[in-house]
């Protein structure tokens, strides 16, 4: 019985690894892959981001940077068969509500915004204390 692996994608050079890797073991186990990217406005947007277009669709670019990321790091054979999430909210949050019922949750060792100094980021240190199935890190460059 096929179960589901849930991958997180922020189009960021780990999370692309992450997806990689997530598509080579969906292959191997048979199981579905469900991609995941979360969005949310920042608690002071307004004044964060003056003069930000009313046409302005934080979602869309969400969807955006979700779709250009499978493309770059999936043949198109295993973006046709990938499902494509998009959830207004925290990322890890996001993250964590779709794993719930899946066989394996993967994320890059940290984003866009990752501290470097850091081992994990913060979404990939948060789920992999509260996540509901087995979890893989990824790691993005390694040595200096």
């Amino acid at each position: 019985m096929a179960g589901r692996i849930v991958v997180g994608v922020d189009g960021s050079e780990p999370s692309l690894k992450a997806l990689t890797w997530a598509a080579g073991q969906a292959a191997l186990t048979g199981d579905a892959l469900q991609t995941v990217i979360g969005w949310e406005y920042p608690a002071s947007w307004a004044a964060l981001m003056p003069g930000v277009p009313p046409e302005f669709d934080p979602e869309r670019l969400a969807k955006q940077i979700l779709d250009e990321a499978i493309d770059q790091a999936l043949t198109p054979a295993q973006a046709a068969a990938v499902t494509r999430t998009v959830v207004g909210g925290n990322a890890p949050q996001a993250l964590l509500d779709a794993a719930e019922g899946a066989t394996l949750l993967v994320v890059g060792d940290r984003g866009r915004s990752g501290f470097t100094a850091a081992v994990l980021g913060s979404v990939s240190l948060h789920v992999t204390q509260h996540a509901p199935c087995p979890v893989v890190v990824v790691r993005g460059r390694t040595g200096a």
